[in-house]
């Protein structure tokens, strides 16, 4: 019994536990099991809370709830998050040496808002060093690995997240996402993972690695989930420049599957240029179980995502460079020979070029605004190809080799660049891994692409399938 809830879904267990037909102590307990059983295999934590502390706080929940001081859907539920969020008087590492022992003095927003709605936190998850690559190949905390085979990549640099709630190791988390940093494990891992519009959610006290371009998000084992997480993690925040205002949504109340009479756009010539064959056969796949549910299709054009990857890797090598550019100058040994090799090339872009950059930004946010006057959501494959073995620095599609950086962040960073939400929800399997769908719409539009997202997700494009380490825990 101990096992079965730390395979549910917050939606799961929301009800029982306001009902108290189960406690956040047993919750609680069960997860941490699978960590202990599991992590040795997946590494996907670099820091496992205290048991004993962890559940304290989950007897307090208990209290509270068994009081009537129930505070809603995330009440006694047990997170883990990416250790790159400020946890007041803990260990933050950002998945680093050089931050190794860092302990901040105030939480992040989103983990303050996360603790007031009574969520539980057993520990920090691994990520690719200063969330700079994706691949999660830590070279201070070790690779993290995939779930569903453990040679391969769980993606990054959110990996630590995507191979935990791909494996029950959490029952949900949260990912930052520059480049597709979200996206790329929820792809890989088999997950939903949603990058909200830039704005919506607060980074304060997150650490940059690119202030125009990081965003923070849910991954989550369903939608439903996904949008439960969002609903409590949104809002104004003045201490974060790049915050908004916007009206408050009920993001689970607009999850009604239906998407009848919508019009989803294909933009062919960036979006489903250079894809490897299954994924381009099992994305247009999901895109027909879409048009069967009553959606119409439209072929669009974005002429500036050619020069998309120009963009993205000026803005976010320039905004880098400033960032790290103490630490670089003092002590660059102690950055991981990826990191420091990207940190190295980040001083190359000149002030034209980020200016350039800034300029097709602007040009790719008009011609994707004036694009969704015709469509409601954008359609595509989240990556272009599936996870790759550990160690790999490149890829094949289709028989030609690629750079692994540049494909894993090709088809996601466009929706970094301008902004707007993008989720990825499995598609289904080539090659015994999970394929991901991205889903992008205009500027706020999380309920839309959450609905859509939902209603394909009706469709069990997985089957019901869980990773094959389940086998490790019979």
């Amino acid at each position: 019994m101990s096992e079965l809830w730390a395979k549910k879904t917050i939606d799961d267990l929301a009800p029982l536990l306001k009902n108290r037909e189960i406690s956040p102590v047993e919750v609680t307990k069960s997860v941490l099991d699978r960590v202990q059983k599991l992590n040795t295999s997946i590494n996907a934590y670099i820091d496992i809370k205290n048991e004993e502390e962890v559940l304290r706080e989950a007897e307090q929940a208990e209290k509270e709830i068994m009081a009537g001081s129930y505070r809603g859907a995330l009440h006694g539920i047990p997170l883990a998050l990416k250790d790159i969020l400020n946890f007041k008087g803990e260990t933050v590492t950002m998945g680093s040496k050089i931050h190794q022992h860092f302990i901040p003095e105030y939480d992040a927003t989103v983990v303050s808002k996360l603790k007031k709605a009574g969520a539980l936190f057993t520990g920090k998850l691994n990520m690719h060093e200063y969330a700079y690559g994706g691949t999660t190949n830590n070279p201070h905390f070790g690779a993290c690995r995939n779930p569903w085979n453990l040679d391969k990549i769980p993606g990054g640099s959110s990996g630590g997240s995507g191979a935990a709630v791909a494996a029950d190791m959490t029952i949900a988390s949260l990912g930052t996402d520059t480049a597709g940093s979200i996206r790329i494990p929820a792809s890989i891992c088999g997950i939903v993972g949603l990058k909200p519009t830039h704005g919506l959610v607060s980074k304060y006290g997150c650490f940059p690695l690119s202030w125009s371009l990081d965003h923070i998000g849910p991954m989550t084992k369903t939608v439903k989930d996904a949008a439960i997480l969002l609903e409590f993690i949104t809002g104004y925040d003045e201490k974060d420049a790049t915050s908004v205002v916007s009206t408050p949504v009920n993001y689970v109340h607009a999850l009604t599957g239906d998407i009848r009479g919508k019009v989803i756009g294909i933009e062919e010539d960036f979006f489903f240029n250079m894809i490897d064959n299954e994924v381009d056969s099992l994305v247009r796949e999901g895109i027909r179980k879409l048009e069967d549910l009553g959606v119409k299709i439209e072929l669009v054009k974005i002429p500036s995502l050619k020069y998309s990857e120009f963009a993205e890797y000026m803005t976010f090598m320039a905004e880098s460079a400033l960032i790290h550019q103490n630490n670089f100058n003092e002590r660059p040994q102690d950055f991981g020979n990826d990191v420091r090799q990207s940190l190295r090339m980040a001083n190359i872009p000149t002030a034209s070029d980020y200016l350039k950059a800034q300029q097709i930004r602007m040009r790719l946010a008009k011609e994707f605004s004036k694009m969704f006057e015709q469509v409601d959501v954008l359609i595509a494959p989240t990556l272009p190809v599936i996870a790759s073995a550990i160690g790999e620095e490149t890829v094949f599609i289709n028989g030609q080799e690629c750079s692994q950086t540049d494909t894993l962040i090709r088809l996601t960073s466009p929706a970094n660049l301008v902004g707007i939400p993008s989720i990825s929800i499995p598609v289904g399997f080539s090659k015994g891994m999970p394929v991901g769908m991205q889903i992008l719409g205009p500027a706020f539009s999380e309920a839309l692409i959450m609905n859509f997202a939902y209603a394909f997700e009706q469709t069990n494009p997985l089957k019901g399938l869980k990773p094959v380490i389940e086998e490790l825990v019979k």
